[in-house]
């Protein structure tokens, strides 16, 4: 029986989509369940790899992964967009997935581009210079996949990116353990990396993005139009995701300037005990990740039609983050060096003191990401650029301030302060009251004249 076959006879496979004529969405209950499930254990996956590389290599193995990760996330995180967010978010209808995919291969290709003349140029090691190389381009695919997953989002199934999260996981995982210990190779490692993200993609992303497709009609009407009648909507698009883009870029470069100059001042073992200790509070941020990306699109109809249910909406994930939070610095205070012995090795747990501030720091973030959550739902966009911008600036003066004089404790002060400064900022902007114009379109969104046009004529 062929595909479409299956799909008219309403039959579906294990982990596929299911066969029927409508999309049913699923509650928010469950997609927070799904969504904290495979984030956990793509977390999981992700810090089961660092262990790998502790327990099969050595510091410096660690320390190189990292600075690969450091090196091409801000330019994947500025290249992406943030159109997930946008996409999820668009309960207007004002672009359809066939922009946002396009618009993802543009950035994604550009991103690449960017990362292998950083490689190229950045005055690298050979080996370090192809492990960046490598994870752009893993990034690079898994952006695309994050494309497909943003169309899934906004329909309220969760339970399709957890199960795509879940096996490129597990998968990656599984590549690099293999890899790592039959050559003793990083380099080969991130091979393996980026074929288990390329194999997720082109089966169970690409066909579950078809069959959703089938099952939503007018979520993809403009499939015929070739890219030049799309690129009036395409710009708009761009407009309006790019100071999301700088935020993104400003995020990142946030978290990973500090890794910069332990990298040049330290070296690269004493990265790979910095990142293995940061690397522990992505448990907690692939909660927070499970919460945002279930409430986001929920977000965004309240602001749009009931305001009080917003607003205690997002009290109730501000609660939430802040509770994580707590819970995070009082395993780090009580249970850090014992739990940085078990995880990794003994020397790890000689920073254990570096780790207390590192969780500090990140249960600040907790809260901001969810402050973060309800600005874009509520099309508050522009507003985060400079206020990533100022944080920026507090982070690169305390980190070449501090690193220097006091090592990896200096780095997890710098962090702890910039995110400080960073809650500070999003609560006041979130406190000051969503701004609505007339025509109930936020300050975030961009005026085009085409793009509107281009809007109501596939409208």
């Amino acid at each position: 029986m062929s595909d479409d076959q299956a799909v008219e006879s309403g039959l579906s496979l294990p982990g596929e989509l299911p066969r029927s004529k409508t999309l049913p969405s699923l509650s928010l209950r469950s997609n927070f369940a799904w969504a904290l499930v495979g984030n956990l254990v793509y977390a999981g996956s992700q810090w089961g790899i660092l262990i790998v590389l502790a327990k099969l290599g050595s510091a410096e193995m660690v320390g190189r992964f990292a600075l690969g990760l450091a090196v091409s996330a801000p330019v994947v995180m500025f290249t992406n967009l943030q159109l997930r967010a946008l996409q999820a978010t668009d309960a207007k209808e004002q672009y359809h997935f066939r922009d946002y995919l396009s618009l993802r291969l543009v950035t994604s290709a550009f991103g690449m581009c960017v990362i292998a003349g950083i490689a190229a140029l950045g005055g690298y090691r050979s080996e370090a210079a192809l492990v960046i190389l490598i994870i752009g381009f893993a990034k690079g695919v898994e952006s695309v996949s994050d494309s497909i997953h943003g169309l899934l989002q906004k329909n309220e199934r969760l339970d399709l990116i957890a199960i795509s999260t879940m096996i490129k996981g597990l998968l990656s995982l599984l590549a690099i353990w293999s890899l790592v210990y039959l050559t003793k190779s990083i380099v080969w490692g991130t091979i393996g990396l980026l074929a288990a993200r390329s194999l997720v993609l082109l089966s169970y992303d690409a066909g579950n993005a078809r069959r959703v497709l089938r099952l939503t009609p007018g979520q993809d009407r403009d499939k015929d139009k070739g890219l030049l009648a799309r690129l009036p909507a395409l710009r708009g698009l761009a407009w309006l995701a790019l100071p999301l883009g700088l935020v993104s870029l400003l995020d990142s470069l946030n978290v990973n300037v500090p890794r910069y100059l332990i990298e040049r001042r330290l070296g690269e073992a004493a990265l790979g005990y910095f990142a293995a200790m940061t690397y522990i509070m992505v448990a907690g941020n692939m909660l927070v990740g499970a919460l945002t990306h279930s409430a986001s699109p929920r977000l965004a109809r309240y602001h749009v039609a009931d305001p009080p249910a917003f607003r205690r909406l997002l009290w109730r994930l501000l609660g939430f983050g802040a509770a994580l939070g707590g819970a995070g610095l009082l395993l780090a205070v009580f249970l850090g060096r014992p739990l940085l012995t078990l995880i990794y090795r003994p020397d790890y747990a000689e920073h254990a003191d570096v780790f207390v501030w590192v969780m500090a720091a990140s249960g600040i973030g907790y809260i901001v990401r969810f402050l973060i959550c309800g600005m874009t739902a509520s099309r508050r966009i522009k507003a985060q650029a400079p206020l990533y911008a100022g944080t920026l600036l507090v982070t690169a003066v305390l980190s070449w301030l501090l690193i220097p004089r006091y090592g990896l404790l200096g780095a997890a002060w710098a962090l702890c302060a910039a995110m400080t400064v960073l809650l500070l900022g999003a609560a006041t902007i979130s406190l000051a009251g969503p701004r609505v114009s007339d025509n109930h379109r936020s300050d975030g969104l961009v005026e085009d004249d085409s793009a509107d046009s281009y809007v109501a004529e596939r409208r």
